[in-house]
């Protein structure tokens, strides 16, 4: 059969099912190899919070959705051109994000009577009339050919039937015209010690090949091409918690301190913890602490030492780790703190993403208790922010809280690797005096202390703890004056970082009749779609902050040459808060929290009642 292959400059793919169908794994290698070929692309894993909800179930569906392009892109795009549905259940939960005309796959051996009850339907919506003149659909029995490919390979028909998402990846590899021979490569590292699992393996993703080349199902097929202006160097796909981890090892070497991780884990920064565990070669230590509050003091603990201590978690265990925080930021020690924000409150919605902890990293600490924040705005940039804020914790010896967030910490796109030598060195404020004239609270310029690590030798010996220090001296003090100048110094030390930061970057005029200020991972919706109206002739820029805390020296001036700011933020309302009292000004808010991105649509419609005119 001739099919005909039309060419895409981009195009949205989503993979969804049980969650024991392997759709993370599908969604990963197709990633893999549309970065391999040079296609832009960004990511989207949707999992289930239940670890093992009942097969078949509304709740235990997962997904992967990834948008990949001959073009620079931003996001994981809005909605699918063509969604693989593994069963009824993930039929229901993801068909109403598929455009309309855009190509449906199923399973159709899951749609059992059984199956269908589970996912609340009377009937079976494959025979729909409805379905079937909206989408261009193909029923495929996925599980009729893993059972058949697993039994002549030597599997029972459990581990035969987990075959069905290779067959379902080698549809879509010949869907889009993409080669096999990486995961082919892949399933025969990962499964070298079963010969008979890589071989159905590799059989099944031949047969999904094959079904589409040989079934007369599919009236046109497509292709991508990869970027043709992307700048020379060597790139790699990565995950927001993955860059996080690279990014403090990168700091690490140099600033030449150790760096140990405490940590206890949490969705969605576990894999911070992971992925540093498997770097003990670069001289990384890891502890997974009982709890979240020996997370923090084992991180502080290495500071004390000299070291670079980090401890990673999400909202509810942050809540834990405040006490400790704020010791850090009284004895004054680099230390990082990152924050992978999820739905909440409480446990929330643990595999979702959300923006909401922002008014408690900045506020909720008891004291007055200022600290820098700063924020990662894609899953690459989450490199470039873990090495900014280990700079900044070591040039004013002062806790840094970094916010990522449950999109960026799962989702990935390639990135430029960074040659060592184009990152500077990162280094902390010395004493140049002798030990005999040496003061723990004497500070430099910036207002950062001279700290010295515990268990210098050579008369260094200083008291050190959570009680009030004198200035200078360090000594306990509990005199009215000496406590409120310590406290001024110390929201001081961290205004003073404002002074060091670049000047702010606006995507687009410096003045107009729109700014939409943003923060964190809805810098991809927000730039895409503030993009689109520009193109349609509306006067609109954007800026996206790094820094929260200080806010840059120069947003003030800027936000006073639009008329209309508008903040989108997954969340209440929270920066918006914090910039009517910084700067009296009356900033809109476009505020969602559903536990998923802004739409690059939907932010577009939802800014166009804030423009003077029609676009």
């Amino acid at each position: 059969m001739t099919t005909n292959r039309r060419p895409l400059r981009k195009a949205v793919v989503r993979f969804c099912g049980d969650s024991g169908d392997g759709m993370q794994l599908t969604g990963s290698q197709f990633t893999d190899t549309a970065a391999q070929l040079g296609n832009d692309l960004s990511t989207l894993p949707d999992y289930p919070a239940e670890i093992r909800a009942p097969a078949g179930t509304l709740f235990g569906v997962s997904g992967f959705q990834l948008q990949f392009a001959a073009e620079d892109i931003r996001t994981p795009g809005d909605q699918p051109d063509v969604l693989m549905a593994m069963n009824p259940a993930a039929l229901k939960t993801n068909l109403a994000d598929l455009k309309p005309g855009g190509v449906l796959i199923v399973n159709e051996d899951a749609f059992t009577q059984r199956n269908l009850e589970k996912a609340g339907y009377d009937s079976n919506p494959l025979d729909a009339e409805v379905l079937i003149d909206m989408y261009r659909l193909h029923r495929c029995p996925l599980s009729k050919m893993a059972t058949q490919i697993g039994k002549e390979a030597g599997l029972g028909r459990r581990e035969a039937d987990r075959c069905k998402n290779f067959i379902a990846l080698g549809i879509a590899y010949w869907l889009f015209d993409r080669p096999m021979a990486m995961t082919e490569a892949w399933v025969r590292e990962k499964f070298a010690t079963k010969p008979d699992v890589v071989t159905a393996n590799l059989r099944a993703l031949s047969a999904g090949w094959n079904y589409g080349e040989t079934v007369e199902l599919f009236d046109e097929a497509y292709s991508v091409a990869k970027v043709s202006d992307a700048a020379p160097g060597v790139y790699r796909n990565i995950s927001g918690n993955q860059a996080l981890a690279l990014g403090m090892v990168a700091a690490s070497v140099k600033s030449g301190r150790d760096l140990v991780l405490g940590s206890y884990p949490i969705t969605p920064a576990s894999d911070i913890l992971h992925e540093l565990s498997r770097m003990k070669h670069m001289g990384v230590r890891t502890v997974q602490a009982e709890d979240e509050i020996a997370g923090a003091c084992i991180a502080l603990g290495a500071s004390y030492g000299g070291g670079l201590g980090i401890t990673s978690s999400s909202g509810p265990g942050i809540a834990l780790k405040s006490e400790t925080i704020g010791l850090a930021l009284t004895v004054e020690l680099p230390m990082i703190i990152i924050n992978v924000q999820r739905g909440g409150p409480s446990t929330g919605l643990p595999t979702k993403t959300e923006q909401s902890d922002l008014l408690q990293m900045l506020y909720g600490r008891n004291g007055d208790s200022p600290l820098p924040v700063v924020a990662a705005k894609s899953p690459g940039d989450c490199f470039y922010a873990a090495f900014e804020a280990v700079r900044i914790a070591l040039r004013y010896n002062t806790p840094v809280i970094l916010l990522s967030d449950g999109y960026l910490a799962n989702s990935s796109e390639p990135i430029m690797v960074p040659r060592a030598d184009e990152l500077p060195e990162l280094d902390s404020p010395k004493w140049e005096g002798s030990s005999a004239d040496y003061l723990p609270y004497a500070r430099n310029v910036d207002g950062a202390r001279f700290a010295v690590a515990a268990g210098t030798p050579g008369g260094f010996e200083h008291r050190i703890g959570g009680l009030e220090k004198a200035d200078q001296t360090g000594h306990i003090s509990y005199d009215p004056e000496n406590h409120e100048l310590m406290t001024r110094l110390r929201a001081q030390k961290v205004q003073n970082v404002a002074d060091d930061l670049p000047p702010t970057e606006i995507e687009g005029a410096a003045s107009g009749d729109l700014l939409v200020l943003g923060w964190g991972g809805t810098w991809g919706a927000i730039s895409t779609a503030v993009l689109q109206l520009q193109k349609e002739g509306a006067s609109v820029s954007s800026v996206h902050l790094r820094h929260l805390c200080p806010l840059p020296n120069d947003l003030g001036a800027i936000l006073k040459n639009f008329t209309t700011v508008v903040v989108p933020e997954l969340n209440n309302g929270q920066l918006i808060r914090v910039i009517r009292d910084a700067y009296l000004v009356d900033a809109k808010g476009i505020n969602q929290i559903q536990g998923k991105p802004f739409t690059e649509v939907g932010l577009a419609t939802a800014l166009r009642p804030f423009l003077k005119g029609p676009s």
